[in-house]
């Protein structure tokens, strides 16, 4: 369990689960905070929270360990343009 869930998701916003609350919104994070910022302000949208990105070597040690990662907290920059990976033959 992540600390945002366990500290404040549950107990101050009561979200149980972020994976099925309408009331989450999840922004990419390619966008700045900046964007978060706008967003908040334009939609009187109470909170935004901006993470740490996820090391490699965290997800390995919960991938190892047989856990699950949080929602969206294995978004990588760049993305593939597609889910196939294509190489070029010469």
């Amino acid at each position: 369990m992540t600390r945002l869930q366990s500290q404040v998701l549950r107990p101050i916003l009561d979200i149980e689960d972020p994976r099925q609350s309408r009331r989450i919104s999840f922004v990419g994070g390619i966008r700045s905070v900046g964007k978060l910022e706008k967003l908040v302000d334009r939609t009187h949208q109470g909170v935004a929270f901006s993470l740490y990105p996820t090391r490699i070597d965290e997800l390995l040690e919960v991938a190892d360990s047989g856990g699950v990662m949080p929602p969206k907290s294995t978004w990588f920059e760049p993305k593939l343009r597609d889910g196939i990976f294509c190489h070029l033959l010469r």
